[in-house]
């Protein structure tokens, strides 16, 4: 069953969001003071008519001059305060809505920066964005308007009955007997309503996710010409938005015919009832024309709540979306406990490591791993794609963690150190730079948040990046593009590489960083890493062999383990795997 299919409690829901008012529990009241300021104001122009019908009837004394403009000068009074309280609704409240909103969307992102790769591996980038911006923004317009409507709904329902009760008690009640049949229905097509809003805002992410990997990937679209199939992709899943909101529509109409029809017996109770009551001295004229008025005032209620069903049921849909995010748990996080790793050497032991994916428990991606690596060591990780290269060096920073043996750094277990010091202390340049939306000189400070414009520039030349930088149109204020698409390969890499040297880890992870780069990159990028993993604690991640015949020790790393490890020239005289591999690339190259 997917997460569209199922549904969470209103119940539940609620009392995961009214945590939120919290903050503002005093602007609420306020807003809530407001709104019952302008109900009430409604609800006195019934009793103003009534007062004059039966004095003009001559039932409550004579009608004078002076009492029409005494009441008529307090509905003025009120007309101005309900303006006021009106004014204060739609701007304050609006404005809490949206703090409120503002709040949400923090702890949702906070959150999901907590959150594991294992959570980005199953979950569509477009969805978390649906989320984090259309969803919470109904969660606005529901967090002030929905107190608001309950509240003047349920004043004017329980005044109304007070006073119409002390009219006539048995047109009351025939009146109210409506009302329980209008709540079953209503709960029905909510109930339905709900399912097909949170369809809709399911199939809305799978849209934004559909559109954000055909632009990503635009590129790769134009060169296979292949526009004609991502608009059939698009049409598919517009076309299944649609399918779903026209259920939608069809289960909003439900409900609103339903409610049409209830208005209708509650006019025609009040109507033929009514009469009936008057013909028989049972009700007065004034008392029947203030019945006609306040069932008009609580069909006018009830119509807001109806209209407002449509915001009432995109809010709860936020919220249950905005739930399921804050509950995914966070897999990696900090053990009770846990305190910063300083003044790193960088030795770094395997004992007994074991890893399998959670949502693949029965594959393991390693096994009984048993490795040490001495300080200031340049340790080179190879073998056949699939073996788990990348897997072993990820468990180090705690991208994920271990499910059975230990990890440690100078002879502390990595899970009894703060995440924030144990990542600082390590720095990774990966065969897929991510280049942020910003300058040159953002992308490199991003190694090291504050750093001053000479650090970035020193960085820069440590990576041999300066001089191609400078010739870039605004140096290093030149905008990169989304995702550094101004720049070549090579330049992002040297980049990235900056970055580090900003940064200045004393371990390194090195994943395959040159592998994509033409024979010249490569060649500057290798001379740059090669300074960069200078009297670093350096584990180096590679398929083109010749890369690493430097290394201090090569592990050779298969589904089944470490089958070797040695020097290059240990592993070459002894002709196993490793010489088999290095045969093979060899081979290639001079193929190439």
């Amino acid at each position: 069953m997917s997460s569209s299919d199922r549904h969470m409690p209103t119940r539940k829901l609620l009392k995961r969001f009214i945590p939120y008012y919290y903050k503002y529990k005093w602007l609420l009241l306020a807003d809530l003071l407001a709104a019952g300021l302008t109900t009430v104001c409604e609800l006195v122009l019934p009793l103003i008519v009534r007062r004059i019908t039966n004095g003009a009837l001559g039932v409550a004394g004579a009608l004078t001059t002076g009492l029409v403009l005494r009441l008529g000068a307090l509905y003025i009074l009120l007309r101005i305060v309900d303006a006021g309280a009106n004014y204060f609704m739609q701007s304050e409240g609006h404005i809490m809505g949206a703090k409120i909103e503002n709040d949400m969307r923090s702890d949702m992102f906070h959150h999901l920066q907590q959150l594991s790769f294992s959570y980005y591996n199953n979950t569509k980038v477009g969805q978390i964005m649906s989320r984090i911006t259309s969803d919470l923004f109904d969660i606005t317009e529901f967090s002030h308007h929905a107190p608001e409507n309950f509240l003047i709904s349920g004043i004017k329902m329980v005044i109304a009955f007070i006073i119409l009760g002390n009219m006539n008690i048995w047109l009351t009640l025939l009146i109210f007997a409506v009302l329980p049949f209008m709540v079953y229905f209503t709960r029905y097509f909510n109930r339905l309503m709900r399912r097909a809003f949170k369809e809709s805002r399911h199939q809305a992410g799978e849209i934004n996710a559909r559109v954000e990997d055909s632009l990503l990937g635009i590129r790769v679209v134009k060169s296979f010409a292949n526009e004609p199939l991502e608009e059939e992709k698009f049409g598919e899943s517009n076309r299944e938005l649609l399918e779903i909101k026209k259920r939608r529509y069809h289960y909003m109409a439900g409900f609103g015919t339903s409610t049409r029809i209830h208005d209708g017996l509650m006019y025609i109770i009040v109507v033929v009832a009514g009469a009936l009551f008057l013909i028989h001295g049972k009700i007065g004229v004034g008392d029947y024309t203030a019945y006609l008025l306040y069932v008009s005032t609580l069909l006018n209620s009830i119509r807001v709540l109806v209209d407002s069903t449509e915001q009432f049921q995109n809010g709860m849909t936020g919220i249950e979306r905005f739930s399921e995010v804050m509950d995914a748990p966070a897999e990696i996080h900090d053990t009770p406990g846990a305190k910063p790793i300083g003044d790193v050497r960088g030795e770094v032991c395997f004992e007994h490591v074991g890893f399998h994916y959670s949502d693949d428990t029965q594959h393991e991606v390693l096994s009984n791993i048993d490795l040490t690596v001495k300080p200031g060591q340049n340790v080179a990780v190879v073998g056949p794609s699939g073996g788990g290269k990348t897997t072993l060096c990820n468990l180090i920073p705690r991208f994920y963690d271990v499910t059975a043996g230990r990890i440690t750094i100078d002879g502390v277990d990595i899970r009894d150190v703060t995440l924030q010091s144990l990542r600082g202390s390590i720095g990774m340049v990966q065969q897929e730079v991510y280049m942020f939306s910003g300058t040159v000189a953002e992308n490199i400070a991003y190694g090291k948040p504050g750093a001053t414009r000479e650090q970035v520039i020193e960085a820069a030349k440590q990576a041999d990046a300066d001089s191609f930088i400078r010739q870039l149109p605004r140096g290093y204020d030149t905008y990169v593009g989304e995702r550094g698409v101004k720049l070549s390969g090579g330049q992002k890499q040297r980049l990235s590489i900056a970055r580090v040297f900003l940064k200045n880890p004393p371990i390194l992870i090195l994943d395959e960083a040159t592998s994509a780069l033409d024979n010249e990159s490569e060649r500057m990028v290798q001379k740059s890493l090669d300074l960069l993993a200078h009297g670093r604690t350096t584990f180096t991640i590679a398929h083109r062999l010749t890369t690493i015949r430097n290394a201090d020790v090569i592990w050779v790393l298969t589904e089944d383990g470490i089958q070797e490890q040695g020097s290059h020239q240990e592993l070459m005289e002894k002709g196993g795997l490793y010489a088999q591999l290095y045969a093979l690339y060899t081979d290639k190259q001079a193929i190439a």
